[in-house]
């Protein structure tokens, strides 16, 4: 006899991480997004969450200064499910939770593989600013529907893809960044060359030009070099530009 399935939880966001240090004012929230699977109604597994702590406390390092809060967004069910696209309710319902808690403060959603597209499915909501997609799983070619970009305008919108991922395809996010720069022109995507889906390769310089991002997007400070060329120029070099070994170094205090 099978096992009953436990009822599912409402979605609840982990506790705020932040830096040693930190001001007691938050002025800008980073919703960190994790992967998933296609297809399942289950809960979420608590490695999917503890996965995302030490990002986010790097995340939280970097912005120790302007006030940065993080959280890990604890999903309803662990699969986006076709239609339901249950991680992007959550990510609405996260960013509500955000202002309700916080105020009026900026918001930039971060999500790795299903969680990407989680970020950038939900971008239209009033308090996100900016959308950070690490490795998206997007839509096969074949897709009915392609995914929708009109609620990233006015967004500031960086995906990151490793070359070598052999399970969400790099060639779909650029087919979305394209079409995308086409009506958001602060649009731009870094490939991560020879890296996987899990981006560990090149792990230290994925997270220094993810907080570069954050930090440039939520409290208006100056983008590394290669962000702000990133953004300004037009296709394909502003969506094909590759992460340099070593990016960051010269960031670190």
């Amino acid at each position: 006899m099978g096992q009953r399935a436990l009822p599912l939880s409402d979605p609840r966001l982990g506790r705020a991480v932040q830096a040693a240090g930190a001001t007691d004012e938050v002025s800008g929230v980073v919703l960190l997004l994790p992967d998933g699977r296609a297809g399942s109604h289950r809960r979420p597994s608590t490695l999917s969450y503890a996965a995302q702590l030490p990002f986010a406390r790097s995340l939280a390092r970097a912005g120790v200064g302007d006030g940065l809060a993080v959280h890990v967004l604890h999903y309803r069910r662990r699969g986006w499910n076709a239609d339901g696209a249950h991680p992007a309710e959550d990510a609405a319902w996260a960013a509500d939770e955000v202002q309700r808690r916080y105020g009026d403060v900026p918001v930039c959603l971060v999500g790795h593989g299903m969680g990407g597209r989680a970020a950038l499915r939900a971008a239209g909501h009033g308090a996100v600013t900016s959308v950070l997609a690490m490795a998206p799983w997007l839509p096969e070619r074949a897709a009915a529907e392609p995914e929708p970009v009109k609620q990233l305008v006015g967004r500031r919108v960086l995906i990151v893809h490793g070359t070598n991922d052999e399970r969400t395809d790099p060639e779909l996010s650029y087919r979305l960044a394209e079409r995308a720069k086409k009506s958001n022109r602060d649009t731009c995507r870094f490939e991560v060359h020879s890296d996987g889906h899990a981006l560990r390769q090149h792990r230290s310089e994925v997270v220094a030009l993810a907080a570069d991002f954050v930090r440039g997007s939520l409290f208006a400070r100056s983008y590394a070099r290669p962000v702000a060329d990133a953004l300004a120029a037009p296709p394909p070099l502003g969506l094909r530009m590759p992460l340099a070994a070593g990016f960051g170094r010269s960031l670190r205090h």
